[in-house]
């Protein structure tokens, strides 16, 4: 759960940043959004969810 909350904000912050800096209009991000809502509710979900632990705990072992 914590990653998840985590993650939601981190892309949040870059969806921002992206709104701010980068011209990204409020259309864009709000059909992003849709698209991800409705992507919850598909029956690829348990992948990219399993997809994107993955990748939190590769990016969680990279020792520097």
């Amino acid at each position: 759960m914590i990653l998840s909350i985590s993650g939601v904000v981190l892309l949040g912050v870059i969806v921002f940043l992206f709104f701010r800096k980068d011209g990204l209009k409020a259309s864009h991000a709000i059909v992003a959004t849709l698209f991800g809502f409705y992507l919850a509710s598909t029956g690829i979900a348990p992948s990219i969810e399993a997809g994107g632990e993955s990748l939190a705990s590769l990016l969680g072992g990279i020792k520097f």
